[in-house]
């Protein structure tokens, strides 16, 4: 009786192991190789501005350790009524938001989606991304499928830094 339910235990916590890893993973990092031939697409840091309005933004890294080019093709999530992938142009000295329709990843290159550059753009949230709020964002991708990760929302100031422990005190030497 006691073996019996030794090995239950064995099994369940096997059974358990990769579900828990990979819930551990999604919020710094996301390994995929789930598609051979396309290689391996590594996503890197999300992170959402909070917001003060009904739209936000959102931003991370993706690296494409396969042999060939990817796309990332679209964005969903739950936390707006329409996402879209958008960049920043240069319109006769004015910089303005466009959407484009793709975000290429060269082979054994990387992206980072980032203010003042490519981000993705969420239209009509459903409410207020709040300091601290994590939502789940699925990146769509014309090869490899689906990969959807945990997005943490730092402040409405934030400009990429993983978060800063000394609250803004800085020693300079004048």
């Amino acid at each position: 009786m006691i073996l019996k339910t030794f090995l239950g235990a064995i099994i369940v916590i096997f059974l358990a192991a990769p579900t828990l890893a990979q819930k551990n993973k999604m919020s710094i990092h996301h390994h995929s190789n789930d598609n051979p031939g396309h290689g391996k697409i590594i996503i890197k840091d999300p992170w959402a501005r909070a917001s003060i309005t009904k739209n936000g933004v959102s931003y991370l890294t993706i690296m494409n350790h396969g042999k060939h080019p990817e796309k990332l093709i679209g964005v969903m999530a739950p936390v707006a009524k329409r996402i879209e992938l958008h960049t920043h142009k240069n319109d006769d000295g004015i910089m303005r938001m466009r959407q484009i329709k793709d975000i290429p990843l060269p082979p054994h290159g990387s992206v980072s989606l980032k203010p003042g550059g490519h981000h993705i753009m969420m239209i009509g949230l459903n409410q207020k991304l709040k300091l601290g709020d994590k939502f789940p964002l699925t990146l769509l991708f014309e090869k490899r499928g689906n990969i959807t990760v945990t997005v943490k929302v730092r402040h409405a100031g934030a400009l990429g830094q993983a978060p800063n422990h000394d609250n803004g005190k800085h020693k300079m030497k004048h």
